[in-house]
């Protein structure tokens, strides 16, 4: 080997020790803690569906249908209060008057934890009135996804 050679090698043994101590790569372990939050809303609705409407001849699965139907608009209704409603609007106009006018709204959501309070007939609709505990929610969370936070964290 040539002195050429030798210096190269320790200008690049030189450098990577250097890099090497002055790195900031450390062990270290985390501790985390849960958080649970304070207070929980509840958060109550009610979905309603005409009896005498419903698709069938049977006054038995016409009623079924409604209870089935009513349930759902509670759900949609629980849906709106948590995610909130997309709204969606067109106005078309010609000769400056308005020609057409649209609106569209959409609920969209997952709602877990619901109970449902009562279902009753009220006249020719039925009636179903929802509950929903976010404590409930938040332990149904906390079993699939707990939240945690920073409690310690240590250097080695």
């Amino acid at each position: 080997m040539n002195i050429k050679q030798v210096t190269r090698a320790v200008f690049i043994s030189t450098t990577l020790f250097l890099s090497l101590a002055c790195s900031s790569i450390y062990d270290k372990h985390v501790q985390w803690q849960s958080v649970k939050p304070e207070s929980f809303p509840v958060l109550n609705a009610i979905g309603y569906a005409p009896i005498s409407l419903q698709q069938s001849s049977h006054e038995t699965q016409r009623m079924l249908m409604a209870i089935k139907a009513s349930k759902i608009a509670a759900y949609a209704e629980l849906a709106e209060q948590v995610y909130g409603q997309k709204i969606e609007g067109q106005t078309t106009m010609a000769d400056l008057l308005i020609n057409d006018s649209q609106l569209k709204s959409s609920v969209q959501g997952v709602i877990r934890g619901a109970k449902v309070v009562k279902s009753y007939p009220v006249g020719d609709t039925y009636a179903t009135e929802l509950q929903l505990d976010f404590e409930d929610v938040y332990k149904i969370y906390e079993a699939n996804n707990p939240r945690q936070e920073v409690k310690e964290v240590s250097y080695f």
